[in-house]
């Protein structure tokens, strides 16, 4: 039997087999996971693409605790380090002892095995290896062993041979039987991975019995009894053990194949913490019925998305994504659309009392958020303690249509029903939006107008992507709408001087609640970043006494602070066209200060006329207002009212036709077209005029 060994080694000493070089090997192993990096280039995040195998990243061998080496040897190839690939006396002993053994005994030595691993027509059949495959596999293995160095064989080979089911690797074994990297292996643990290389398919019982008869050839320690218990709970694991995962939903979008690395614009460091700090406080709000949230951090001037919290758990809703009810956020787009068209200052009074509107599905009666009124305050009073009543007021003045056309201009893409759909109450965020892009919204503000797309990949491979940023908000109202959320004492109506909000460096920041309390918003930005957060319940359950200052805004704050723990946020600088004044009212419903206007609009004093001497004005519908016809609503109960101040001892006048006294509504069937109303004196001479638009179903101009 040793002659016919030694003459098929003869034999094969001649032979030729084309061998893969190690580093060929290396770069062709691939992960099934691909991995996320973020813009530094650290990992942050990996995701399961292949489900057919489990495999971790490649482990060089000095990152792999030499206990595991030690039990390989032992178990699989003892003379691995003398032979050349092929352990020839193992070999004859097999081939003698199978002639008298009903059940074969194998010689396979590491480097036959690899060789089988890296050649899938190597791999055995149902019935085993042919002559002709053992008979390859020993020509792969020498060339394997003249052409590589022992040490990368045995590297090779625990990184591609299968331990357990879908455990292939030693960093898939590692993670997924024990929860530790490679380099942490005991002895314990590396004799159980060697006990399963025979067989990884074996029950429980097999491989106790191989581990416990190995750790006795190599002396160890432990009692059988402790091998066998660790053996049950390796094999008990339901899966690969990991930390909740810091950016699922982003991993999601930009992964696509196994093995791949990708570099997002995430900031790692920056991410954990926004996760984390919004899980601390979803457990402090617990008691208030509060359990999910989400964050979302901005580059102003790139769009880049530094941190993106999909949940702050493990759940696959990505809250950065999902449309939720706006609240009071969409407030500062209608007061910088009423500021842009010259129908508000900062310093314009409003009057905070209740209001009923009538509408084609009855009276709109808004109130505050504390229930209570304030009377008459100034438009930066208003905005910035989130009343309500103004915020309507507001709306009636510039229109529904031309509303929802700006926020359609800042990118929330959400609002696809026409303005009627949503009503009065879109001054209140009745609409639905999505954290991101209403965060993009802020963004546009904190950029003087500018709208641009927001991204996730590195800003150099995106910008071919992304169009160029594109004017949306007139330069100088965003400008005084920022102030105006900047200003902690014209908030202090409703949230107090000292509240979450009141950041030690310059911030504009708005909160919303949404009806019925399901969401809670706060959204802010400062000369570099801009940062939102929601908090409330996925399955749309109310939360319990929670306001934006006590909801989403700690979560703001913290996240904004450690963006600025090592610098400072200035104001931005007034563009041209806008002047600062002194202004005071009377009577002093406010104090005297000084006030940001557009050129034009400034006034050093704001009185308050009764109604009875004030000049008459359309109030509704407003100059090139354009009002469209509800599909839902049959033509003959569709009505709009006109509104008017100082309208005593005047009348209506529609297209030259004459409608009834003007010191009340009207109500009015619209008709498709273009219309002119006035109001006019006994003598039916025009004292103030409108200019509007009806538009039909099919919501064409007419």
């Amino acid at each position: 039997m040793k002659l016919i060994v030694c003459t098929l080694a003869l034999a094969l000493a001649g032979a030729v087999h084309a061998a893969p070089t190690f580093d060929e090997v290396r770069k062709a192993y691939r992960s099934s996971d691909a991995e996320l990096l973020d813009r530094h280039g650290e990992a942050i995040q990996s995701l399961r693409i292949d489900m057919t195998v489990r495999r971790l990243p490649w482990v060089a061998l000095n990152d792999i605790s030499p206990a595991l080496p030690a039990a390989v040897l032992q178990a699989e190839d003892q003379r691995f380090y003398q032979h050349d690939g092929v352990d020839w006396n193992a070999a004859a002993k097999a081939a003698w002892d199978n002639l008298f053994r009903t059940r074969p005994r194998g010689a396979s030595t590491i480097t036959m095995q690899l060789a089988a691993l890296l050649d899938p027509a190597l791999q055995p059949a149902a019935k085993g290896r042919s002559w002709g495959q053992k008979w390859d596999q020993v020509k792969a293995a020498r060339e394997l062993d003249t052409q590589w160095t022992k040490q990368q064989i045995m590297e090779a080979y625990l990184n591609m041979v299968s331990y357990r089911g879908e455990l292939q690797g030693v960093g898939a074994a590692a993670r997924g039987m024990f929860g530790k990297a490679p380099s942490g292996l005991d002895l314990s643990e590396a004799v159980i991975l060697a006990s399963l290389l025979r067989g990884p398919a074996a029950g429980q019982k097999v491989v106790s019995q191989r581990a416990c008869a190995l750790a006795l050839e190599l002396r160890l320690p432990s009692t059988c009894s402790e091998i066998q218990l660790r053996i049950v709970v390796a094999m008990s694991r339901p899966q690969l053990a990991a930390n909740l995962p810091p950016a699922p939903q982003v991993a999601q979008q930009l992964l696509t194949r196994s093995g791949q690395a990708v570099r997002s614009t995430l900031d790692a460091g920056l991410q954990r913490y926004a996760q984390n700090v919004l899980r601390q406080q979803l457990a402090a709000l617990q008691g208030r019925n509060v359990n999910d949230g989400a964050v979302v951090v901005l580059d102003n001037a790139s769009g880049e998305i530094l941190a993106y919290v999909g949940n702050a758990g493990g759940g696959e809703v990505d809250g950065v994504a999902a449309l939720r009810q706006a609240g009071s956020t969409l407030k500062p787009f209608l007061y910088e659309l009423a500021l842009e068209r010259k129908q508000l200052t900062a310093a314009s009074l409003m009057d905070d009392t209740a209001i009923d509107i009538s509408t084609p599905g009855g009276m709109y009666i808004p109130q505050n958020y504390d229930k209570n009124f304030k009377g008459y305050v100034s438009v930066r009073t208003s905005l910035a303690s989130s009343l309500n009543v103004p915020a309507v007021r507001t709306l009636v003045m510039t229109g529904m249509e031309r509303f929802h056309e700006r926020l359609r201009e800042v990118g929330l893409s959400s609002l696809t029903r026409p303005a009627e759909y949503y009503g009065y109450s879109l001054a209140l965020g009745s609409a639905e939006v999505s954290l991101l892009e209403l965060s993009n919204a802020y963004r546009t503000l904190a950029n003087g107008g500018m709208y641009g797309a927001v991204t996730l990949a590195p800003q150099a491979a995106a910008i071919a992507a992304t169009a160029a940023p594109r004017r949306v908000l007139d330069a100088r109202a965003s400008f005084i709408i920022s102030d105006i959320l900047a200003d902690r004492a014209a908030r202090s109506v409703t949230f107090g001087l000292k509240n979450e909000l009141a950041t030690t460096f310059w911030a504009a920041v708005k909160t919303g609640t949404s009806k019925d309390m399901r969401d809670n918003w706060c959204v802010g930005y400062t000369d570099k970043y801009t940062v939102g957060v929601w908090v409330g319940n996925f399955d749309g359950q109310s939360m319990w006494d929670v306001s934006g200052v006590s909801g989403a805004a700690p979560v703001w704050r913290d996240v904004m602070d450690y963006l600025h723990r090592g610098q400072s946020s200035r104001a931005p600088k007034p563009p041209a066209g806008v002047l600062r004044q002194q202004v005071a009212y009377q009577p002093a419903l406010e104090a005297a200060r000084n006030e940001w206007f557009i050129a034009g609009t400034e006034s050093p004093v704001i009185a308050l006329v009764q109604d009875l001497h004030r000049a008459p004005k359309i109030l509704y519908p407003g100059e090139a207002a354009i009002i469209a016809l509800d599909p839902d609503i049959p033509d003959a109960i569709q009505r709009v009212f006109f509104q008017a101040q100082g309208g005593q001892n005047l009348s209506w006048q529609l297209d030259g036709e004459p409608l009834g006294q003007a010191a009340s509504s009207y109500s009015w069937r619209p008709t498709p077209g273009q219309h002119q109303l006035a109001l006019v004196d006994a003598n039916a001479k025009p004292i103030a005029t409108a200019h509007f638009q009806v538009r039909g179903l099919n919501k064409s101009a007419e």
